[in-house]
């Protein structure tokens, strides 16, 4: 007989109703359904049964009255339905989601967890679960919703997450917008968890074996930007004696990298203090592996701008710049000023890098593909009389996969300067 998992915190969760929407779409959104689409936005509804709460189940039909998909309903969001499972019908239960996890983890196999124990478990959308995002820290597991409407599926995922992966524990994360609407949310929080053992502080975890710690409670996303693995993995081919300027350094990614590669020194700037204090302990962390030990490290709290043109002005140089912001434009509005970022990043950027340097730089930007992202920082950089030279250009890790175009959102460039 089956062990009980305790989840006590879901208790007063009740699990999405047994009547479920039905609804009509326009021929439009039936062409972008059947292509596999993973969201339904409400203008795209001809047709509705009744208004579910959120995490309803809907099943959506085409103008024949012919399944097309069945989804999580959110009547509190544009994206009305994330879709779930397209072209043919399913029971979402706790089974259901044993499969996704499954599968998900067949695409990332090849993650050697000898020298890599945190990744993406579950990459929202391009794993079929919109609007989720499952992370792995060890022996601890973080779930983040967009969405309230995923609050009445969380004992099923959680414990499909308990079967699959035996974690410790598993944490709750929600975003601002899910945060905000308390009457869906039964009691629970941010950082809430939901199983296992409480957690005094952080939680430590491998990655190509540097070691690290993650604040999966309250630190940014779900703890660690877990998505640019593979692009500190080339910094570190590439530091060998450098002098490295790490910006937007947050805890250190990037500047560990650089160490264990070699590079003679690495300075890590970020405007918080916390994350600065976390990249020291990080350094402290692996100060027995020889190379990061013998790095000279400097550590600068303070505004990515204006610390380079400080260290313009004051005629610093460097061997290897690496300028990683955040998402720079969250809706179309934004997109202008992001670009102009990007051109005000490559000019400073590119007047504190040594002629012959190297030159990284990354967006995060889903709004600002790659059409838009490559062209403004190579024309930026001729505009400043410092063309660069690509090495190159490179996009997500195994772990975030790209199920769908808008699921697309980190491009980054290597160059010579």
């Amino acid at each position: 007989m089956e062990a009980m998992i305790e989840l006590t915190r879901l208790e007063k969760v009740q699990p999405p109703s047994d009547k479920r929407v039905a609804i009509h779409v326009t021929p439009s959104a039936q062409r972008q359904i059947r292509s596999g689409h993973p969201w339904l936005f409400d203008n795209s509804i001809t047709k509705e049964s009744h208004q579910g709460k959120p995490g309803d189940l809907a099943v959506i039909y085409d103008k024949k009255n012919k399944f097309l998909a069945v989804g999580i309903y959110d009547p509190l969001s544009p994206i009305r339905v994330r879709i779930l499972q397209h072209r043919k019908s399913a029971d979402i239960n706790q089974t259901w989601f044993l499969t996704k996890l499954n599968q998900a983890a067949k695409l990332r196999k090849s993650i050697d967890e000898k020298v890599t124990t945190g990744y993406r478990l579950i990459h929202g959308e391009n794993d079929s679960l919109p609007g989720l995002i499952i992370d792995k820290y060890g022996d601890t597991v973080v779930i983040k919703i967009y969405t309230p409407a995923w609050v009445p599926h969380l004992k099923d995922v959680t414990e499909a997450i308990i079967k699959t992966d035996s974690p410790k524990r598993v944490i709750l994360r929600l975003n601002r917008i899910t945060a905000r609407e308390t009457s869906y949310l039964h009691s629970l929080g941010d950082g809430d968890i939901l199983y296992g053992d409480p957690l005094d502080g952080s939680v430590l975890f491998f990655e190509n074996g540097i070691r690290f710690e993650a604040d999966p409670i309250k630190g940014q996303k779900t703890g660690f930007f877990l998505d640019q693995r593979d692009n500190r993995a080339r910094v570190e081919k590439l530091s060998k004696g450098r002098d490295v300027l790490n910006i937007y350094s947050y805890t250190g990614g990037f500047s560990l990298y650089a160490a264990r590669g070699g590079a003679k020194s690495v300075t890590s700037v970020d405007i918080s203090k916390e994350a600065i204090e976390a990249c020291r302990r990080n350094f402290d962390l692996n100060r027995d592996e020889k190379e990061i030990g013998l790095a000279e490290k400097d550590y600068i709290v303070g505004d990515s701008f204006k610390t380079l043109t400080r260290l313009r002005d004051e005629h610093k140089l460097y061997d290897m710049v690496i300028i990683d912001p955040p998402a720079l434009a969250k809706k179309e509005s934004e997109v202008k000023g992001a670009l102009q970022s990007y051109k005000q990043m490559v000019k400073l950027g590119l007047s504190v890098l040594r002629r012959g340097g190297v030159f990284v730089i990354s967006s995060c930007t889903s709004r600002v593909g790659a059409e838009k992202f490559y062209p403004i920082i190579l024309k930026s950089a001729a505009d400043v009389d410092r063309p660069i030279t690509e090495i190159e250009r490179t996009g997500h890790g195994i772990d975030h996969p790209i199920g769908f175009p808008e699921g697309s959102y980190l491009n980054s460039l290597f160059a010579k300067g």
